[in-house]
């Protein structure tokens, strides 16, 4: 009796074994099959496989960005579990199908191991504020009551809304975080700008012989450039997003041709009246009318500091003076010339009113 059962005990032990490595060697297949055969075999997928295919990721497994059901423990294999329970009782239509705000985090960190410097230079920027950085900032809120459209901005993945965040909604503070789970987290990740499906081409060294390539940068010309839009939970590609008429008083400016400004001023906007300067809007009027803002901002980090000397080595050929010097925001934050709306009149106003004299 005791010998039956030890044999039937080990026929249990060599079965379920024999099942872990046919389950375990299938499901390592998954990861790294071609995902036609695999995670495109669900229609859902296919419109998000198509794009993959033409895209600048199209040589990188789904797993390296999506990660597996084992990788993170309990976690990932429950997320995964409620991910499959909903695919089969709704039956969601491809628009459906969206990451949550936090597996945006994680899809974050692993854009990270393949674009370190650009992480770095994002995390050295301002883009890389957290909730509590925007939404705890003293002299915003006693000047601006928080809103809701703050979120369109800063937070556009989040899925509640200002009021699930921070408390009070008011210009009388002190101000707290109600979602402290968030709190560090940044409110503008990678797919505030970036469509990791979308058709594009990997990025390449500018031909810096050309003046026009200063300027405007031609890998923002394929689709894998976009801007998150809140409300209808899309990127929309730059060439759908608008350039508004930016006015300075009656005259209308020249907006900049290249089209990330597009995408920078979808948050760096004018007030209603469209004036130049009014609320978050930096569109370059006075001497620097028509440049564009990557011309002096680096796409990632927004550093500025060396963006002169593309266009001013050395002394200024018009007036023989080193711009670096003159007293604009360049030179000193205080200075009540910002470099967006400087003209020649800030700089040379004795000049020019000795000039009007003679």
């Amino acid at each position: 009796m005791k010998t039956k059962l030890l044999k039937n005990s080990i026929r249990i032990i060599v079965i379920l074994f024999i099942l872990l490595i046919v389950l375990g060697g299938s499901y390592s297949w998954w990861n790294v099959a071609n995902p036609e055969r695999t995670c495109a075999s669900c229609h859902e997928i296919s419109p998000s496989h198509t794009t993959w295919t033409a895209s600048a990721h199209h040589d990188i497994s789904c797993f390296k960005c999506h990660g597996t059901a084992l990788e993170n423990g309990w976690h990932s294999l429950s997320e995964k579990a409620r991910m499959v329970t909903r695919h089969i009782q709704n039956k969601p239509h491809p628009d459906e199908i969206r990451l949550t705000e936090f597996q945006i985090f994680e899809t974050m960190e692993r854009c990270v191991s393949c674009h370190q410097n650009e992480y770095a230079n994002w995390l050295a920027g301002g883009h890389s504020a957290t909730y509590a950085d925007i939404l705890l900032d003293e002299t915003h809120n006693t000047t601006e009551q928080l809103n809701f459209d703050c979120l369109r901005c800063h937070g556009m993945f989040y899925e509640g809304t200002i009021l699930d965040l921070v408390e009070p909604i008011s210009q009388q503070g002190p101000w707290n975080m109600k979602n402290k789970n968030v709190a560090d987290k940044p409110t503008m990740p990678c797919l505030t700008c970036h469509q990791i499906h979308s058709k594009g081409e990997p990025a390449q060294r500018p031909d810096y012989s050309s003046p026009n390539n200063i300027f405007y940068s031609r890998n923002l010309e394929n689709n894998s450039i976009g801007f998150y839009i809140r409300n209808e939970k899309i990127h929309f590609n730059l060439d759908n997003l608008p350039t508004p008429i930016i006015l300075n008083g009656a005259d209308t400016v020249q907006t900049p041709a290249d089209p990330g400004y597009r995408l920078c001023v979808q948050c760096h906007a004018p007030s209603v009246w469209h004036q130049a300067g009014s609320h978050d809007d930096r569109t370059p009027t006075g001497v620097h009318e028509g440049i564009s803002c990557r011309a002096c901002h680096e796409p990632h980090s927004n550093y500025q500091r060396t963006s002169c000397d593309k266009c001013h080595p050395g002394e200024s050929k018009n007036c023989k003076l080193d711009v670096k010097t003159m007293n604009t925001t360049y030179f000193s934050p205080s200075s009540e010339h910002d470099i967006h709306f400087v003209s020649c009149t800030d700089c040379h106003e004795d000049q020019t009113r000795k000039n009007q004299t003679e």
